[in-house]
């Protein structure tokens, strides 16, 4: 990264300062390289001299002049192609201004790095997990999960832009209480058709209490119905729930899967919960634990000793009086199923904030596990409130029921759901307003950013029209065309596009990568600013100047399509 490297120049600066004895010879804290708040100071800046001249008063009690040491610094930075002058400020800060020769070439390397612009080597050799939406396989997704969904997906896919070897996996939640009780719903539901459609009663069935009464039920009933024919409701119902329970599964997970993809959410891994009891690692795992002092029986039940980890104030059952385990004795057998057997390096769960309380028994495991607390992340999403025409939206106009992330899809469509999805940081709750997101202005932020990637290739097809040459079809002379980007407005838009590899590594940093959607609404303002100021098919437009043009406008298509990418969406050719 352009911030690596300036690091590294100053870095090289502060070690030749001392050998020649312009610095003492004291261990410095690291180089820090920022933005400048304002644009005056230059492409980047170093506080550094600050921070020596308390580093000196703190080794040798003599206090030194931040100024000088800047100046000490500044006289040792060796000469390099990137850099255009180097300034001091203030008390010592050390500005750097780009060179614009750099900048003007740098247009050719965004283009040839196409859909890899931007990709960094953070992650280089290190294996991660994203798990996230992971829902019980007993519905459709709630609206909500939507955030789940997208959050996951984009910070996968900037994960890869940083080089990490990225899973992604969904947990399917069908070994507990909730998919029996589905089980149950659906055969009362099965039944209920079976004798509608014979005329006759089949079998009595009594409802569940708490049973899932959703329109969609009848819609997998149906599904049911058209694989076994009748043939479940001649069986004991012992036997033909036992039956269903696989049909029922495959049935909701195919749904979700369908819903996932109409929003191009799609995963590495399906794992199943239930494989995990299936195969004794649930209770081979307690065996152990058990053994290490880790789990003991009190009141008929088993328990985790978790109030003896930090966070921690209570202990946690993992297997009722009853025998039935708990969703903890799977999460259990998970993680260690991550970590030990498959290795991650590092695995991020998303789930949503309703589940914080279970954060800190999740380190405590991982301790008693004897793995490091500091592999896992538990990311925390807030909720979401949908508003059309003012009014918050719960319900599904068509079913009555909850709203699903397949209709919200189906009214705003994939690409605004996700935009909208990614506006604010996790922690924080959205508004999404489906009203604004299908209309056609800009203040619509979706509609915004996909116009002017579509106003990009409008611009390119005219060029081809009017007999410019194919731009993508890089000249020979590129490399001198290029040097006539002098105008402000051309040299911005390209220091704008060189912010992708920051707003990669600042996504990782956060595992978040909201900050993207403000990137792009930069990219696209920037864009915007230099098309106005600078013609590009105009007839007094000499052609030298509209193929170098040209180049820029090429290259800005690759950084907001990459851009757009990255969070999952689609970069329109039109609109």
């Amino acid at each position: 990264m352009i911030r690596d490297q300036i690091r590294q120049i100053v870095t090289k600066a502060v070690a030749s300062a001392q050998s020649s004895g312009n610095l003492p010879q004291i261990e410095f804290p690291p180089v820090e390289i920022e933005r400048p708040n304002q644009p005056d100071h230059g492409d980047y800046s170093s506080n550094f001299a600050l921070l020596a001249a308390s580093a000196i008063k703190k080794a040798s009690g003599r206090k030194a002049n931040p100024r000088q040491l800047a100046q000490s610094i500044v006289d040792n930075i060796p000469a390099d192609e990137m850099v255009g002058s180097v300034e001091l400020a203030g008390p010592g800060f050390i500005n750097f201004r780009l060179n614009q020769g750099w900048l003007q070439q740098s247009v050719l390397s965004i283009i040839d790095q196409g859909a890899c612009f931007g990709a960094i080597d953070r992650g280089k050799g290190q294996r991660w997990q994203v798990e996230y939406v992971s829902a019980n396989p007993t519905g459709p997704l709630h609206y909500g999960g939507g955030r789940n969904a997208v959050l996951g997906d984009a910070l996968a896919n900037v994960l890869e832009a940083a080089g990490y070897d990225v899973q992604r996996e969904f947990y399917v939640n069908d070994g507990g209480s909730q998919i029996q009780l589905f089980i149950e719903s659906l055969y009362a539901c099965y039944l209920q058709l079976c004798e509608k459609l014979d005329g006759a009663p089949v079998r009595n069935v009594e409802i569940p209490d708490g049973a899932y009464q959703g329109a969609y039920l009848h819609d997998y009933a149906r599904l049911v119905r058209e694989q076994v024919g009748d043939r479940l409701a001649h069986l004991e119902p012992a036997e033909a729930r036992e039956a269903l329970r696989d049909i029922g599964r495959e049935i909701v997970v195919t749904d979700i899967r369908d819903e996932l993809a109409a929003m191009g959410v799609t995963f590495d891994r399906w794992f199943s919960e239930k494989s995990l009891y299936d195969e004794g690692l649930v209770d081979r795992l307690l065996k152990e634990l058990s053994e290490k002092g880790e789990v003991i029986k009190r009141d008929g039940a088993h328990w985790f000793l978790a109030s003896k980890y930090p966070g921690n104030e209570k202990d946690e059952v993992v297997v009722r009086s009853s025998g039935a385990p708990t969703y903890f004795a799977s999460d259990i057998a998970y993680h260690y199923d991550k970590f030990v057997r498959r290795r991650f390096d590092r695995v991020v769960n998303v789930w949503a904030v309703d589940h914080q309380g279970h954060v800190p028994r999740m380190g405590a495991i991982m301790r008693a596990l004897d793995l490091d607390p500091e592999r896992l992340t538990i990311l925390l999403y807030n909720l979401v409130k949908l508003i059309r025409e003012g009014q918050e939206v719960k319900m599904s106009k068509r079913s009555g029921d909850f709203l699903t992330v397949r209709e919200v899809v189906e009214e705003v469509g994939p690409d605004a759901m996700r935009f909208m999805l990614l506006t604010t940081s996790p922690e924080s709750g959205i508004e999404f307003d489906m009203s604004l997101a299908v209309q056609r202005k800009n203040e619509n932020r979706v509609f915004y950013v996909q116009y002017g990637h579509a106003r990009i290739c409008s611009l390119l097809q005219r060029a081809a029209d009017s007999g410019h040459r194919n731009p993508e079809a890089l000249p020979e002379d590129a490399s001198e065309v290029v040097n006539l980007l002098t105008d402000p407005a051309e040299l911005a838009l390209i220091r704008r596009m060189l912010e992708m590899e920051e707003q990669i590594e600042l996504a990782v940093e956060r595992l978040s990568p909201h900050n993207l959607t403000y990137y792009a609404e930069d990219l696209t303002k920037t864009f915007s600013v230099f098309y106005e100021n600078c013609q590009v098919l105009h007839s007094d437009v000499p052609q030298p100047l509209a193929r170098a043009r040209l180049l820029l406008i090429l290259a800005a298509r690759t950084a907001l399509s990459r851009v757009l990418s990255l969070m999952g969406m689609s970069a329109p050719q039109e609109m």
